[in-house]
């Protein structure tokens, strides 16, 4: 019998280290490094001749569901912005080591056609699409109102919206039937937080977009999905993602007293990009730690 954990320490629970990289940061620096489930994760081939797509796939919740998807059986490609090789070259050996395919796509997603490209390499390479993570985003966190610039909020739609809209306005001729979209939201979307304005606005036009697209996908037999993460342990964090000096206590005033690892979103990923959920769309789901995400 499987002894129970309490999923209150099941994963680190105390403070982190104060820290902080220079853009892009990379997973591979982290203290501790994140949990992104190449030894925890326990597969049970539900994704077997899959080929999968996963934006921002190199580090956090994205490398988490990449891995999730080729432990599952599923070849896959990832995006991943130029800066992050390192982390990208970890996960292509990780799933190759798997006997799956691995293919990156470097491409920084403020660029104009970069999120139409990146569809059409990722089709070529993997020869068809069936499951499409659009995960990539941008946190930047300001104290002040007058410490954003319209460079930024664009930034930042550019990446968390905009490139997620082209991308499915690039992908839709390549979805057939039972294939599966997911975009990650947040739970800033539903409980905004006042030092990610920009951030927040993002998250909660990704779930407006997921209600819509699922909607519009519904009769070609394309389900489209969003998971909704809490304060998870990424090098989002660490890019300006949080005020200064907000690390050391990062996540612990969630209901379960910690910040969560992206393993522990890899299942609700696969889930959703299985045919287990075939009867699932146009939903939110949160992995928070126990903040509400329909309040």
């Amino acid at each position: 019998m499987t002894e129970l954990k309490n999923p209150k320490t099941q994963f680190k629970a105390d403070s982190f280290i104060d820290q902080s990289q220079d853009t892009p940061a990379l997973q591979s620096k982290m203290t501790p490094v994140p949990d992104t489930g190449e030894e925890t994760y326990k597969a049970s081939d539900k994704l077997v001749g899959r080929k999968a797509f996963v934006t921002g796939g190199d580090s956090g919740i994205g490398r988490a569901a990449a891995i999730a998807f080729a432990k599952e059986g599923a070849d896959v490609a990832i995006q991943y912005l130029n800066g992050e090789e390192k982390d990208a070259n970890e996960v292509k050996a990780f799933i190759e080591s798997l006997g799956r395919k691995a293919v990156l796509l470097p491409y920084d997603l403020r660029d104009e056609g970069a999120a139409t490209e990146q569809i059409e390499k990722a089709v070529e390479a993997l020869g068809g699409l069936d499951i499409l993570v659009l995960n990539a985003a941008q946190q930047i966190a300001q104290e002040k109102l007058s410490d954003y610039t319209v460079k930024q909020i664009e930034d930042t739609f550019k990446i968390n919206v905009i490139s997620q809209f082209e991308s499915m306005i690039a992908a839709e001729k390549y979805l057939k039937p039972g294939a599966s979209v997911i975009m990650t939201t947040s739970v800033q979307a539903s409980s905004p937080s006042p030092h990610l304005m920009d951030y927040a606005a993002t998250k909660a036009s990704i779930r407006n977009l997921v209600v819509h697209f699922s909607q519009y996908f519904a009769d070609k037999g394309v389900r489209v999905n969003g998971v909704a993460p809490g304060p998870i342990w990424t090098p989002l964090q660490l890019d300006h993602g949080q005020l200064e000096g907000a690390i050391p206590e990062f996540g612990q005033d969630s209901n379960l007293g910690r910040a969560g690892q992206p393993v522990e979103l890899a299942p609700v990923y696969v889930l959703l990009a299985s045919e287990e959920a075939s009867y699932i769309t146009g939903q939110i789901y949160g992995v928070t730690g126990g903040e509400n995400i329909n309040l």
